[in-house]
């Protein structure tokens, strides 16, 4: 069966294009600041 090359440029993309969103509202990235520190503290 013959791999798929599309797969991973799209997924890196998705990948990046959600982070861009999140970086748009502040709300998420300090939710989730919070959330990592809490794994430490």
């Amino acid at each position: 069966m013959k791999p798929r090359r599309w797969i991973l440029p799209v997924l890196v993309v998705a990948i990046l294009v959600a982070t861009l969103l999140a970086y748009r509202h502040p709300a998420v990235m300090i939710q989730l600041s919070e959330q990592i520190w809490a794994c430490f503290g």
